[in-house]
């Protein structure tokens, strides 16, 4: 009796279990890829100007930097086509290893780069061909991160289980730009010369967490209870041909939270440079709201299971509309103490919001025969467009002398993701009653509208 009884309470706790260990597969892994794809943002504002793309004027040096890191934006598509069909077809789990692996031989192969001094055109050519890899990386992983962690969530609780994955992704900023903060504070010319490097080189530290981590981890319980459906399908057709709309709103809802992120890290650490502020109060900002952005986009993924995936994205999106002209005007404010406040509220309310409901959010769009193709070609598509947010960013400023026309090309982004947010509503409600299994109430707390 008693081992009758212990077996029931095994069997009772493995889906909690299951729900953690994915959850924090999904959250680590996170963290780790990201930390390697981020420090070439942060580099590319601080260091590779100068070192992969000399230029007699700073602005023009900066550009070319930012050039390649949209290269890494180019290849995700590639990258999202690639690993969401290995994701539909044979499990979330075998992606989330490939590309955690990828992306962790590229940062490292960075970290060991000669510059353009040492070889020449040789060395901006090769630090190209590397971003490339890092972007095919990346254009599999977050789909299936965040399919990890929902797709093993209670029903009623996506919004809290799916913000946890994408905490991961603010960890991992942390943790590149305190790598760099550190490195900075090496004396003399030490850190152009090598401690650069380090960052890169203890990647392979990171990425190693992150894969032991992810190899004990079990198969999403949602995939697994599909997989007779998924083997001989085609899922890239199937988005195309059935989900089209699904993918294009899922793409337009990607554009303000990455663009804004972006703008308000890689864009504001090269702007900041430019008009005088100090790097290490930059550096600092950046540390500290992402931070807050990482806890923050938890109480608003909980929240979104509550009020609503709808009502807590829209405030993001129109948040950072609104205050992104001023964000940028108090960069140049002179005072460390407005700069922190700025990038707190920019990243750790205005992108905090968004992030955290988009898991779920996007989850709700497609079903879970197509879903990892879903997202990761809607992730790809957006990201053509951000990737080129920096670059462009720096020459409307570069070309108007001014910051008005950088916000104005941001606002743009967040009425079309604005735009999409009204279209996504009746696309999840089709995506959630297709689901098998599920009554009319649990149908109603998947529904971001509510």
């Amino acid at each position: 009796m008693r081992a009758q009884t212990t077996d029931r309470l095994e069997v009772a706790l493995r889906p909690a279990q299951q729900r953690i260990r994915g959850t924090a597969a999904a959250a680590i892994g996170n963290a780790s890829e990201y930390y390697d794809f981020f420090l070439y943002g942060t580099a590319a504002a601080l260091v590779f100007s100068r070192l992969f793309f000399p230029s007699h004027n700073p602005a023009l040096g900066m550009v070319a930097a930012f050039a390649g890191y949209a290269v890494g934006f180019i290849s995700r598509p590639l990258g999202g086509m690639v690993f969401g069909h290995i994701g539909d077809r044979y499990g979330r789990k075998v992606t989330l290893t490939w590309t955690l692996s990828l992306m962790g031989v590229a940062t490292f192969l960075i970290g060991v780069l000669p510059t353009y001094d040492q070889i020449g055109p040789a060395a901006p050519t090769a630090l190209l061909l590397l971003r490339l890899l890092q972007g095919f990386a990346a254009g599999g992983e977050w789909g299936g991160a965040i399919l990890m962690a929902t797709e093993n969530a209670p029903p009623n609780r996506r919004g809290l289980y799916g913000a946890w994955s994408q905490a991961g992704i603010g960890a991992g900023f942390v943790l590149s730009a305190g790598a760099f903060f550190g490195a900075r504070m090496l004396a003399g010319d030490a850190f152009l010369s090598w401690g650069w490097r380090v960052p890169f080189l203890v990647s392979v530290l990171v990425v190693a967490v992150g894969l032991i981590i992810r190899a004990r981890v079990p198969e999403s319980s949602e995939f697994q209870q599909s997989a007779d459906t998924t083997k001989n399908r085609r899922p890239i057709r199937e988005v195309l041909q059935h989900h089209g709309r699904a993918l294009v709103v899922a793409g337009g809802l990607r554009l303000a939270e990455m663009s804004g992120q972006h703008l308000m890290t890689t864009f504001a650490l090269a702007y900041g440079h430019i008009v005088g502020a100090n790097e290490s109060t930059l550096l600092i900002a950046v540390i500290v709201s992402m931070m807050v952005d990482t806890i923050v986009m938890l109480l608003f993924g909980s929240l979104s299971d509550r009020i609503g995936r709808k009502r807590v994205y829209g405030f993001g999106i129109v948040a950072l509309g609104v205050f992104c002209y001023p964000f940028l005007r108090l960069i140049t404010s002179g005072s460390d103490l407005w700069i922190i406040s700025a990038f707190i509220v920019g990243n750790g309310i205005c992108h905090a919001a968004m992030i955290g409901v988009q898991p779920a959010l996007l989850t709700e769009l497609f079903p879970v025969t197509v879903r990892s193709s879903g997202l990761a070609m809607a992730q790809a598509a957006a990201s053509i467009v951000v990737g080129f947010v920096p670059m462009t960013a720096m020459l409307l400023y570069y070309t108007f002398a001014s910051i008005l026309p950088v916000a104005i090309f941001m606002i743009t982004l967040c009425a079309i993701s604005y735009l999409s947010l009204i279209g996504a509503s009746r696309i999840s409600r089709a995506a959630t009653a297709g689901r098998r299994g599920h009554s009319p109430a649990t149908e109603r707390q998947l529904t971001p509208t509510q």
